[in-house]
């Protein structure tokens, strides 16, 4: 029998853990939280120092049971959970759960470690700890006032503009940041300007200048306006002759990159592999919790969730062990390189993301990870590596070229030194120039003018709308990349080619919190709460007052605005069209799916037309899709059946109408892969009671089936589906996990 309990929120990280440790001690998982704030109420008395009333969920009492008897065998239970609030608050329900809120003795001690690996597991039992209530208490308050917001002001939305829809504390303000960069892009002029580039020889050689300066003058971007401006210039520099007026030679260095934290990880993993947050997230907790390479299984990496540049001085002196055997002397400091974070409130006592095995070369890993894992761990040791090297020297070279008082620009760079980039790997793009001195006289091959048309601010992606959610102080580590897939599930943006859309509704709900509700949509609010929340868990500040400062104003001002918000202010915009089916005024509606034309006759009229959100035009009973054939035949007649578009989304319908019209539901391709067969896609189904629920497509062969929407996420906990729960919030698919 076990002498020892070991609890872990995950079941790969116990599967890991248990390769560790011997038969004194037994390891199992909590599949994440064990109990949370009820589904259906609100689960906080705001009149009694916001007291949260946490339950088990029934699928889950199996396994407290399971885990009350493991531990009531036991000399001790060491709670393992993740080494920040979160998992300091499943470690702090464990103990009430198990300890029948504290009125069973329980002996217990807190472990945590940053690296999933036997030195650490082993030095972690060694130097036990209590668990930390600052941190718990600053995971309450963070759920407390989430669940505040979400509960109070989702309804609100509900009632003032379009069922389903939720508000976040953080949700809201991202989506403000995404509706704002669109309405830059739309308001945005396009001005013209154009270039000049030259194609010059010296000694046979050709190389490219940019036209600089005319006269004194240095030309801004935008200075050369039209191209009857910059016929001018070419009338002025025809025939001209081309000397070199200028030679500057100086040595730069480039220095390399802190090792990764989450958000430079989720940043630079999007612009050099194309990965989103969410999927950087998830590769990384599989790197995390354990991979198996021969009889072996460890964590490949640190923990995955921190804002901290700082490497454990283990990992420092390995790494400055490998660069002066691998690369050379040349290549090794004189001393450990140090960064200074930039977060705000970075937690400087975690570590930055790294290897845990320096020595666990890429190369020699890639047979025991799947593609996407390799590229990762590949980034993430190579970064982590570099980030202990000399700085790259490059020799920069800039010519200046005088031609009838037109000046002309060449730059070239040629790395002297690879430094840090001989483990990073080289971008830097070498431009060698030909040996040319002072007063030398070239050769004009050719003159190249440029047409080009300033461009709007890019729309965000994930990488830009992490760093900036960074820069403004918005969310932590653990909330980025939770925070982009759930506006995206909510349908209040949409990824075009990598780029962030907000949908109609995203407008009407911004300006609505942004005019009635600043104190939830202001992004200097949310950030200052962030440091409130950070002050919490450092014991600097109680989280009780920081709810009432925001509750009471909060509470107040939702109960005017009920009153005085009418919702067909917000979502009706008038029109001159009227209806061609009774005659009244057509009005512009905004849904949660888009704008659409809605006769005011309703409900003695429900005349409706689609207005095609790109360009904002009506779609005429004319320009409506033809119906799409299919291979179906009707039950009723025998005909075949046609995919037609509703006003409520595509449905089957009989060819043989109006004789027969016989119609059945389509399924709705949500977009989501079956996690059971690997083949099929997530559709929307419905019972024979007509009760939605969603299956795999190859239904009933491949028994998958949820009676809620997944949301396109896996479980940060066991991997398994999470499914829309309603009122703004997710839950995991699978019973045993929530």
């Amino acid at each position: 029998m076990s002498k020892n309990l070991v609890i872990v929120e995950s079941p790969t990280k116990a599967k890991t853990i248990s390769k560790f440790l011997d038969k004194d001690y037994k390891i199992l998982s909590s599949y994440g939280h064990l109990r949370d704030l009820p589904q259906r109420d609100l689960g906080v008395d705001v009149e009694k120092d916001f007291k949260p009333k946490y339950v088990v969920a029934a699928d889950k009492k199996p396994l407290v049971d399971e885990l009350k008897k493991a531990a009531a065998k036991s000399d001790m239970v060491y709670f393992a959970t993740d080494e920040d609030r979160e998992g300091e608050a499943i470690s702090w329900h464990l103990l009430n759960l198990l300890s029948n809120d504290g009125k069973k003795k329980l002996p217990h001690k807190r472990i945590a470690f940053h690296e999933i690996t036997k030195p650490a597991v082993l030095k972690a039992l060694k130097n036990p700890r209590e668990l930390d209530q600052n941190l718990v208490d600053a995971q309450q308050a963070r759920r407390i006032l989430d669940r505040l917001v979400g509960y109070k002001l989702s309804p609100f939305l509900w009632k003032k503009v379009a069922k389903g829809l939720s508000a976040g504390r953080v949700q809201s303000v991202a989506v403000r940041l995404v509706v704002e960069r669109e309405r830059e892009i739309k308001k945005f002029k396009s001005d013209e300007y154009w270039s000049l580039k030259a194609m010059l020889k010296s000694d046979g050689k050709e190389f490219e200048a940019h036209l600089a300066k005319i006269d004194k003058k240095k030309l801004d971007k935008l200075d050369i306006k039209s191209k009857k401006a910059m016929d001018k210039i070419l009338k002025a520099l025809d025939g001209a002759s081309y000397t070199v007026s200028d030679v500057s030679k100086r040595e730069t260095s480039k220095k390399p990159h802190a090792p990764f934290t989450t958000s430079s990880l989720q940043q630079e993993a999007h612009n050099k592999l194309g990965y989103s947050a969410k999927q950087t997230m998830y590769i990384a907790q599989a790197l995390y919790e354990g991979v198996k390479h021969g009889k072996e299984q460890t964590g490949l990496i640190t923990y995955m969730r921190t804002d901290s540049v700082n490497l454990a001085a283990t990992f420092l002196d390995a790494a400055r062990d490998y660069i002066k055997t691998e690369y050379g002397d040349g290549y090794l400091p004189a001393s450990v390189v140090k960064y200074k974070t930039k977060a705000k409130g970075a937690q400087e006592a975690h570590e930055a993301i790294r290897p845990t095995h320096i020595d666990k070369l890429p190369s020699e890993m890639k047979d025991h990870l799947d593609d996407k894992q390799f590229k990762l761990y590949d980034l993430i040791w190579r970064r982590a590596v570099a980030s202990q090297m000399n700085p790259a020297k490059i020799d920069s070279t800039g010519i200046d070229i005088e031609a009838n008082k037109h000046f002309f620009r060449a730059n070239g760079s040629v790395i002297k030194f690879d430094g840090f980039l001989k483990a990073y790997g080289n971008n830097t793009k070498e431009n060698i120039l030909p040996a040319i001195k002072k007063d030398d006289k070239l050769d004009l091959v050719k003159l190249d003018p440029k047409q080009s048309f300033t461009e709007p601010p890019p729309r965000y992606n994930d990488a830009s709308i992490v760093k900036k959610m960074e820069e403004l102080g918005i969310g932590r580590p653990s909330t980025y990349a939770p925070i982009i897939s759930t506006i995206q599930a909510r349908n209040y943006i949409k990824r075009e080619q990598g780029r962030f859309i907000p949908q109609d509704i995203s407008y009407v709900v911004t300006d609505l919190l942004v005019e009635h509700f600043p104190i939830v949509s202001d992004y200097k609010f949310t950030a200052d709460m962030e440091d409130d929340l950070d002050r919490v868990a450092h014991g600097k500040k109680k989280w009780v007052p920081i709810l009432a400062e925001f509750y009471k104003p909060f509470s107040n001002n939702l109960e005017k605005k009920y009153m005085e918000i009418n919702k067909k202010d917000l979502i009706n915009e008038e029109t001159d069209e009227k209806c061609e089916k009774c005659g009244k005024d057509m009005v512009i509606k905004t849904s949660r799916y888009g704008k659409f034309l809605a006769c005011t006759g309703f409900p003695d009229c429900r005349n409706t037309k689609q207005i095609n959100s790109e360009n904002g035009e009506v779609e005429e009973e004319g320009t409506k899709e033809e119906p799409e054939k299919t291979d179906l035949k009707c039950e009723k007649c025998g005909e075949a059946m046609l995919i037609r578009q509703g006003k409520f989304g595509k449905f089957y319908a009989c060819s043989g109408f109006p004789k027969c019209k016989n119609t059945k539901a389509l399924d709705q391709d949500t977009g989501v892969e079956c996690p059971k067969c690997k083949k099929g896609k997530i559709v929307a189904k419905k019972t024979k009671a007509r009760k939605t629920f969603y299956a795999c497509d190859g239904y009933p062969d491949c028994k998958f089936a949820v009676w809620s929407r997944p949301t396109g996420d896996k479980c940060e906990k066991c991997e398994s589906l999470m499914v829309n729960a309603g009122k703004g919030e997710d839950k995991c698919s699978n019973k045993d996990c929530k």
